[in-house]
C-alpha cells in the first residue's frame, strides 16, 4: 500500500469544524493520502514520512466539489429555447418534453457516451462527486434505463419520474404510475426520489404522494421547489424530512424560518438563475435564519447547461452576496450534507475519502476574484490523481 504526501500547500481548505473559520483554512499545510483516504492533515513542518511526495508549489487545495443536483443523462440540444428566453420570453417547464423526446430516441451507447463526457468535464473542473437524476424518460422502460445508466457513474442516482406530466396523460394517473410500477422498476438503481413541486408540474397533493411512496420504498427524499413562485415545496420537504430542497427563488418568511430550524439543506442553483433571469434566492436571509446551504450546478440542457461549480461559486459570491468561504463551503461540505455523506466527502479530514482539488492560485478567493478562469491544476478522486496540468 503506497502513501502519498502532498506538501507545499500554500492554503488548505479543510472544512474541519474543529479548525478556525467557516472552512477551517490553514497555511503552509500538508496532507497524507493512504489507501484512497485522508490519513493526516497539518502543518507541512510536522508532516510524517510517506512513500511518495508531491510538492504543490504554494498552490491552494480544497475538497473536491460535491455537485448535489444534476440532470446529466440526456440527449439533444435546447439552444433555440435559450435564445428565445434571452429575447425576453419567460421560462416555463414545458421545454423538458423536448429533451424527453430526444433522450428516448437515443441508444444506450449514445447516452452512456454523452454522460461520460459530461462527467469528464465536471471532473476536469474539480468535481469529484455528483448526483444524477432521471426524468427525461417519463415511462417505466425509459426511466429504468436512465437510472441504470446513471448508476454506472455515481451511487447517488435520483429517480425523478415526477419531472413533468407527459402530454395527453392525466396527472393523477401519471402519479399513480410513478408511485407504482415505475418506482418498483427503478428501485434497484436509485438512492433518492425527487419531485418537481411547481405550477406546470405537480401540485402539493401529488408531490406528497410521490415523496411518501419513495420514503416507503426506502429512498431518501429531495424536492424541486419554489422556483417559479411561492408554493408548497419547502414546507413539504421540511415536514417529510427531505435531505434537500432545491431552487428556492421565491420564499416566504415562513419558508425561511422552516429551513432555518430543520436539517433539510437549502440547495441554491445560481447558474440556473442566471440562465432563466430569475431572482436569486435570499441566501443571506437563509443563513441568518440558521439554514444550511449547498450550491449545485443543476447541469441540464434547458436552464443550466454547465457543470462548472467554480462558476457557481463565483456567481454566489458576486451576485448572491455570499462570502468566498461561505460559497466554497456550500459547494463542498454543503453538497455532502445535501447527499447525507458528510462523514465521507466534502472535507479534508482524516478518515474521509481523498477527494482533493489543487488550483493554480494561492487562495480559494481567486474563484470569485478571477471569475471564469480555469484554475484547476490537479484533482485526486478517492486518492487517485485523475487530472494533471
Amino acid at each position: 500500500m503506497t502513501t502519498e504526501l502532498l506538501t507545499g500547500i500554500g492554503e488548505l481548505t479543510t472544512n474541519d469544524p474543529q479548525r478556525e473559520g467557516v472552512t477551517g483554512r490553514i497555511h503552509d499545510a500538508a496532507v497524507v493520502i493512504d489507501d484512497g483516504t485522508i490519513a493526516w492533515v497539518g502543518p507541512a513542518s510536522e508532516a510524517p514520512a510517506a512513500d511518495r511526495r508531491t510538492d504543490l508549489g504554494g498552490r491552494a487545495v480544497l475538497p473536491g466539489w460535491v455537485d448535489s443536483h444534476t440532470h446529466l443523462i440526456f440527449a439533444g440540444d435546447r439552444s433555440e429555447e435559450f435564445e428565445f428566453r434571452m429575447a425576453g420570453h419567460p421560462y416555463q417547464a414545458g421545454g423538458i418534453r423536448t429533451t424527453v423526446r430526444d433522450t428516448t430516441a437515443a441508444s444506450d451507447d449514445e447516452l452512456r457516451t454523452a454522460l461520460a463526457a459530461r462527467r469528464g468535464v465536471a471532473r476536469a473542473g474539480g468535481t469529484t462527486w455528483l448526483e444524477v437524476k432521471t426524468g427525461y424518460g417519463l415511462d417505466v422502460e425509459q426511466e429504468t434505463r436512465l437510472a441504470r445508466l446513471a448508476a454506472e457513474v455515481t451511487p447517488d442516482v435520483t429517480f425523478l419520474g415526477a419531472h413533468v406530466v407527459p402530454p395527453g396523460v392525466d396527472a393523477d394517473d401519471y402519479v399513480a404510475l410513478v408511485t407504482g410500477d415505475m418506482l418498483a422498476a427503478v428501485r434497484p438503481f436509485v438512492r433518492w426520489i425527487d419531485v418537481f413541486c411547481e405550477r406546470g408540474a405537480f401540485d402539493a397533493a401529488q408531490s406528497r404522494a410521490v415523496l411518501e411512496a419513495g420514503k416507503a420504498a426506502g429512498l431518501g427524499l429531495r424536492v424541486h421547489g419554489n422556483q417559479l413562485g411561492e408554493g408548497a415545496g419547502v414546507q413539504l420537504a421540511v415536514e417529510l424530512g427531505a435531505a434537500a430542497v432545491d431552487h428556492l427563488n421565491f420564499l416566504s418568511p415562513a419558508d425561511i424560518a422552516a429551513l432555518g430550524s430543520s436539517s433539510t439543506v437549502a440547495t441554491l442553483l445560481p447558474a440556473c438563475d442566471l440562465s432563466t433571469r430569475a431572482p436569486f434566492p435570499p441566501a443571506r436571509e437563509l443563513l441568518a435564519a440558521g439554514a444550511t446551504l449547498a450550491l449545485a450546478s443543476n447541469g441540464n440542457p434547458g436552464t443550466s447547461n454547465t457543470t462548472s461549480m467554480a462558476f457557481c461559486v463565483a456567481t454566489a459570491v458576486l451576485q448572491m452576496h455570499l462570502t468566498v468561504e461561505e460559497a466554497v463551503w456550500a459547494a463542498t461540505a454543503g453538497g455532502a450534507l445535501a447527499l447525507r455523506r458528510s462523514d465521507q466527502i466534502g472535507a479534508v479530514v482524516p478518515g474521509h475519502r481523498a477527494d482533493l482539488h489543487a488550483i493554480d492560485a494561492p487562495s480559494v478567493s481567486h474563484f470569485a476574484y478571477r471569475p471564469g478562469m480555469d484554475l484547476t491544476y490537479a484533482v485526486w478522486e478517492g486518492g487517485r490523481r485523475v487530472v494533471s496540468r
